[in-house]
């Protein structure tokens, strides 16, 4: 038994639609503007643009339901909704039409970015570490097996908050589909089972205030629910 100098930190998970068994979280790899239209709404032309990736930590996936907490150092909180992809199995420099073997299941995700502090990054040519990989950053609603939902290519992304349409667009919009997806990210890294992919969004980015009630889905794969707590003291 390996002598730690302190109890090791519990494993990341996400509950599993109608099971009790949970998915172990190893990694969370991003996706930039890999929507035509949100890429355009952040200034980019997505015509020009590879795909490029950032990171959060395993344990900034929470799940999308109750209370999300509003994060420190920022007043400029934006939603971003993102199928999200589940790896079952790994590997390096895998081919697009190998990859979806990889895949254990699907979900339905919310990269929460500290805007003020993205737009001061870039700024200053500076990483968007601080912006992006904070606490409870990535909420995520329960994962639905490959065998329950196939593999989506098609369907209705949107997100609502206190009811308002903010945003909506559909999988076949994806810039880099799934696949690309994962063999783009296998050529940097070797990718482990446990490890998360958040796909990228739509258009209509924007605020979120304390208290607002956020609701969102992908079609076929499931949705989610939750409030926005208070800014912190």
């Amino acid at each position: 038994m390996t002598d730690y100098v302190f109890p090791p930190p519990h494993v990341p998970s996400l509950a599993v639609a109608g099971s009790g068994a949970r998915f172990p979280i190893r990694r969370v790899f991003c996706v930039g503007r890999n929507y035509a239209a949100h890429a355009r709404e952040m200034g980019n032309d997505p015509t020009r643009e590879p795909p490029f990736f950032f990171m959060k930590p395993a344990d900034a996936v929470v799940p999308a339901e109750g209370v999300v907490p509003y994060p420190t150092l920022t007043s400029n909180l934006h939603h971003e909704v993102e199928l999200v992809v589940a790896l079952a199995q790994g590997g390096s420099r895998i081919a697009p039409e190998q990859a979806l073997a990889l895949v254990w299941g699907y979900g339905v995700g919310v990269d929460l970015t500290r805007r003020d502090l993205q737009d001061t990054a870039k700024q200053m040519s500076r990483p968007w570490d601080w912006s992006k990989g904070f606490d409870a950053s990535a909420p995520c609603g329960a994962l639905q097996p490959v065998s329950a939902v196939g593999h989506p290519e098609a369907g209705r992304i949107w997100l609502q908050v206190n009811g308002e349409l903010r945003q909506q667009g559909d999988l076949t919009e994806l810039i880099w589909p799934v696949p690309d997806i994962i063999s783009h990210i296998s050529q940097a890294v070797a990718l482990q089972p446990g490890d998360l992919i958040f796909t990228g969004t739509p258009a209509g980015v924007g605020a979120l205030q304390p208290g607002d009630r956020v609701r969102g889905g992908v079609a076929g794969v499931g949705g989610f629910e939750f409030e926005v707590g208070p800014r912190p003291t």
